[in-house]
């Protein structure tokens, strides 16, 4: 990473959704096609150290089909990320000053696996509850038997249990 920031020049690439497998996977029917759009460009600033601090900014954007949670229909959702960090030598410098510091911390590797960062922040970016803004299709709200017997489900009015009431009632014509 050292040697990336002292080059300077960023890092442009897109890559496959489906090359993402954790990603892939909240999606709900990716094309072939389907890819996110990132850079990565490294950089040297003064640290408090004698050695300068190695920062990355990270750029990326893509869109993912996902589930919408009203109509159950397939929403796409743009992900978005734009994220710097800060490299520390060890593990251990990182918990400790992670809680002092507004950039997030990582951890600096002889082997870094970006790809895993870039997946990493597009899963943070993902919406809690994906819903279009508007359905395309107007969702149906039942409640009760109906709703779990389903409206095909063949049931006429004359299946419907009694009311209690209306049973009473006819008792009380009775008497």
């Amino acid at each position: 990473m050292q040697a990336f920031a002292q080059e300077g020049l960023p890092l442009i690439e897109t890559t496959l959704l489906q090359n993402l497998e954790r990603l892939a996977q909240e999606a709900q029917a990716l094309t072939p096609d389907s890819a996110v759009s990132w850079q990565a460009r490294a950089e040297l600033r003064p640290g408090s150290g004698a050695e300068d601090d190695v920062w990355l900014h990270l750029l990326a954007k893509t869109s993912v089909p996902l589930t919408c949670q009203r109509c159950m229909g397939t929403v796409a959702t743009v992900l978005e990320v734009d994220q710097w960090y800060r490299f520390v030598a060890t593990e251990d410098i990182a918990m400790a000053e992670d809680d002092e510091s507004e950039e997030d911390l990582l951890v600096m590797e002889p082997h870094f696996d970006l790809v895993a960062v870039l997946e990493d922040e597009l899963l943070m970016a993902l919406p809690l509850v994906p819903m279009h803004e508007e359905c395309p299709v107007a969702p149906v709200f039942q409640a009760g038997d109906e709703a779990l017997a389903g409206p095909d489900s063949g049931k006429t009015a004359k299946d419907e249990k009694p009311n209690p009431f209306a049973v009473l009632a006819q008792l009380k014509k009775k008497n």
